[in-house]
């Protein structure tokens, strides 16, 4: 299965994927685009931005088309960074879409997928470390919901399922796995 876990940063993403792995024999993982692009040198600007977040999304999708192992879950992919750049060019004064050369792109890299999970912020949060930016964070959730629930922007139907994981790390590893069964 190719499974991709998204959700705002500091929602339990990353440490689902890390969890996942290590107790599933088989899978491997991919790390979100900003850390491999970081890896590879690039540099971003202090703080997100639309240049950097279309960079990121351009590396996601690469990243799935890329791929070829069967059973492998990506932290991220191209519906985290939509959510980033719509709220992210809101902020800043201007509507984001793509074009139709990466949207095809996007279209293309989720029919790669067979499960989406979801993992949405809980009340009350989880995370007591200060998470940076944390009204961003609060609108990309609220915008991964809307995208996630009603595919208001049509990337879902007839492609990857979609499922919300929450509860503890040991509950999400197990639910994460039950959706893999049913």
């Amino acid at each position: 299965m190719r499974i991709a876990v998204v959700g705002t940063h500091g929602s339990g993403k990353t440490t689902l994927v890390e969890d996942f792995v290590a107790a599933t024999s088989g899978y491997e993982s991919v790390p979100e685009p900003y850390w491999l692009l970081a890896q590879q040198g690039v540099v971003f600007a202090d703080g997100p931005d639309v240049a950097g977040l279309e960079e990121q999304l351009k590396q996601s999708c690469a990243l799935l088309l890329a791929t070829s192992e069967t059973d492998v879950v990506f932290d991220r992919c191209p519906l985290d960074l939509i959510a980033y750049l719509e709220v992210v060019s809101a902020a800043e004064g201007f509507e984001w879409s793509p074009d139709g050369k990466l949207l095809k792109r996007i279209e293309d890299a989720l029919a790669t997928l067979d499960l989406v999970a979801f993992v949405p912020l809980r009340r009350p949060d989880e995370i007591t470390a200060t998470i940076e930016y944390p009204k961003l964070r609060a609108r990309v959730d609220a915008r991964l919901k809307t995208m996630l629930r009603d595919d208001d922007l049509g990337l879902l139907a007839g492609g990857p399922r979609v499922v919300e994981i929450t509860g503890t790390r040991e509950q999400r590893v197990r639910r994460l796995t039950e959706a893999l069964a049913g």
